[in-house]
């Protein structure tokens, strides 16, 4: 019995050349180890004590070794002897001599040195590049999602019904795109006026759908007129059922494809706009506030901090760059 031959979807043959293209799959487990990072971050299994003071104040690296300074101020502080003619002489210099002692113990009791060094609050840079990393890449990726939302859901409106409602979605497409996108962001945080990880991701999501919308758009006025859709209103399918049933199957690669790229442009606009004074709240980090913090270590040559949260937003957006390249190229239909 001859069994029937079936062809590989669209999905299945994207899969085959992501995985012929050794790139892709390096960028892949780079991406996947950060999104690791982020659920043991949230879970609590990683990173819970970043904000423990485990070390002085702007411990270096171990690979530097311990500050020679940090290491002076280790040693007890030898007592003022006492005056003759001071009648408190005594008394004073018995209460700086057992702060000498105090000051000693807390200081032995916190680490000199740590392996990528630590802030001005002794904090470890490591566990606090790791939780910063989940505040700027859930921002990333939920922003891109609320963007993507409303891109598509705009472009499928405007594209599938055409006349008025796709009159209105342009002309609100022109506005949006008319204004620089870093001034209609801060224009949006300005009017917001609160500080937070939800009023990032509105703030990124709501000026952020351009893009989808265009390419939505496109993709379902080329799609409502093939012989599928004209079956399905034969049928009576109703016009939401032919827009998110039949239709956006075969045009969610390109909403996928403009999430994956936008995570990478959200991720570096929370940097920006955290490193303005418009991103996260005290209290809560992220890379954006650590450099944030930096460029003032930076006038003391305490480079350690802007060098771990530079390289892990580096080491992000270039992977997650090449991925999304290697997703597009994968399921660009012009392949197959």
């Amino acid at each position: 019995m001859n069994h029937p031959v079936t062809s590989p979807g669209l999905w299945t043959l994207a899969w085959r050349r992501l995985r012929a293209d050794r790139v892709a799959m390096a960028a892949l487990a780079v991406v996947c180890l950060y999104l690791a990072s982020v659920v043991l971050a949230a879970t609590g299994l990683v990173a819970a004590d970043w904000e423990d003071e485990v070390a002085v104040n702007y411990a270096p690296p171990t690979f530097i070794g311990p500050d020679p300074a940090l290491a002076a101020l280790a040693q007890p502080q030898r007592p003022v002897p006492p005056n003759a003619f001071d009648p408190l002489a005594a008394d004073i210099a018995d209460l700086q001599a057992q702060l000498a002692r105090r000051g000693h113990a807390a200081h032995a009791a916190k680490r000199t040195t740590l392996p990528f060094g630590a802030d001005k609050w002794g904090h470890d840079i490591v566990k606090k590049t790791i939780k910063g990393g989940q505040t700027s890449i859930v921002v990333g990726l939920v922003a891109a999602f609320v963007a993507v939302l409303l891109g598509t859901l705009f472009g499928a409106l405007s594209g599938f019904y055409g006349g008025v409602v796709d009159d209105l979605f342009n002309w609100f497409y022109s506005v949006f795109t008319s204004i620089p996108s870093i001034l209609m962001i801060l224009t949006v945080a300005a009017v917001l006026q609160t500080r937070g990880v939800l009023t990032i991701v509105l703030i990124l999501g709501l000026t952020g759908w351009t893009g989808p919308y265009r390419l939505i758009r496109a993709e379902y006025i080329k799609h409502k007129a093939r012989e599928y859709v004209m079956a399905a209103d034969a049928i009576g399918a109703s016009g939401w059922r032919k827009m998110f049933v039949h239709i956006f199957p075969n045009v969610s690669h390109v909403a996928l494809v403009q999430m994956s790229i936008l995570v990478v442009g959200f991720i570096k606009a929370e940097v920006i706009l955290s490193f303005l004074g418009f991103g996260v709240p005290v209290g809560v980090v992220s890379w954006g506030s650590m450099l944030n913090e930096a460029q003032n270590e930076l006038i003391l040559g305490k480079w350690w901090q802007l060098a771990a949260a530079a390289s892990a937003m580096a080491i992000l957006v270039t992977a997650f760059s090449l991925f999304a390249d290697a997703l597009r190229d994968a399921l660009d239909p012009k392949l197959k």
